[in-house]
């Protein structure tokens, strides 16, 4: 039996057919496995925190911020550096959880410790009824506080950041590296890191500030210019001052007041304020006294123990100290 021309045609022409198809079915798969995939949205998510745009990646997220929640951590620097402590990302391969749904597991390194996310997604919509969209489910950013000790800013993620009643509480996408600190010319802070892997809340950076050389040396100079002062006045009971020689006798010669131990500065917190514990020291008196009685004069010089408090006021410029004497 002979194929006629026609016939061959006609087969050659459904092989081409039959070619295409299955060259499209293949690009549907492959775009479906790739482009389109619940994988790639958690990539280009990724790729969005690595590369500091909050915008784009609260869009993919599909995340609201919460209300009233800092938003440093979710644009520019602060971002960055949240996201330049991911390293090792391995974007694992979509799980389902029900109709229409999947997550998508990613293990990382996070400041060099071993981290898991999962992000839920749902199928959204097709593409000429071939390729599949996927969204994000819908979720609420996580928030973490950050807090300091008689402070009312802190630099978190490198950005200044004010702490209003002495903390914050700041969106942040996940996973994320947060680190928060405070130098100031008073007080400083060491370096707190917390790492954000969920949408729960991450645990929270509390800074301890403590005072500076800057600032003990400043109340220390103050409290000394106020000891010196006194020991200028020439009197038995210097005026405001916290040291006093009481006698009977009659004043004979001059009064030589001295400072012989001034107080050891302790700066403590307490009650969300910096306060100075009881302040003591020694003067000293070099004087001559005469007698009532006998009329006859002696040469005086001894130590006057003292004891006063203080109030310690500090602001980012300045240094009060306001001592309270009582007689």
């Amino acid at each position: 039996m002979t194929t006629t021309p026609v016939v061959k045609v006609l087969a050659a022409w459904l092989l081409g057919v039959l070619l295409v198809a299955a060259a499209f079915v293949l690009t549907v798969s492959v775009l479906n496995g790739k482009l389109y995939s619940p994988e790639h949205q958690v990539t280009l998510y990724l790729e969005a925190l690595r590369d500091g745009d909050g915008g784009k990646a609260l869009g993919l997220l599909n995340a609201s911020v919460p209300e009233g929640s800092n938003a440093t951590l979710l644009d520019g620097e602060a971002l960055a550096r949240a996201g330049s402590a991911i390293e090792d990302i391995e974007v694992g391969d979509a799980r389902e959880t029900g109709s229409d749904r999947v997550e998508v597991p990613v293990s990382y390194t996070l400041d060099g410790a071993a981290g898991t996310s999962v992000f839920p997604l749902r199928r959204a919509d097709t593409i000429w009824g071939f390729f599949t969209l996927w969204d994000f489910e819908p979720s609420v950013l996580p928030i973490i506080e950050v807090s300091a000790l008689n402070s009312d800013e802190a630099s978190v993620n490198g950005v200044p950041v004010g702490l209003p009643d002495g903390k914050a509480a700041l969106a942040t996408f996940y996973p994320a590296a947060v680190s928060a600190e405070y130098e100031g010319t008073y007080f400083s802070a060491e370096e707190r890191r917390s790492s954000v892997t969920g949408s729960d809340e991450p645990p929270p950076l509390a800074l301890d500030a403590e005072p500076t050389p800057e600032l003990t040396d400043a109340v220390d100079g103050k409290l000394r210019g106020f000891l010196d002062e006194c020991a200028d006045q020439t009197v038995f009971q210097p005026a405001n001052c916290p040291f006093s020689y009481p006698t009977t006798e009659r004043l004979a010669g001059d009064i030589d007041w001295s400072i012989e131990e001034y107080p050891s500065v302790s700066i403590t917190a307490k009650d969300g304020e910096w306060v100075l514990p009881p302040l003591s020291g020694t003067a000293r008196i070099d004087t001559q006294l005469r007698d009532l009685f006998s009329g006859s004069v002696r040469d005086v010089s001894e130590q006057v123990p003292f004891e006063f408090d203080a109030v310690l006021t500090v602001t980012d410029d300045s240094v009060t100290v306001t001592p309270l004497v009582s007689y």
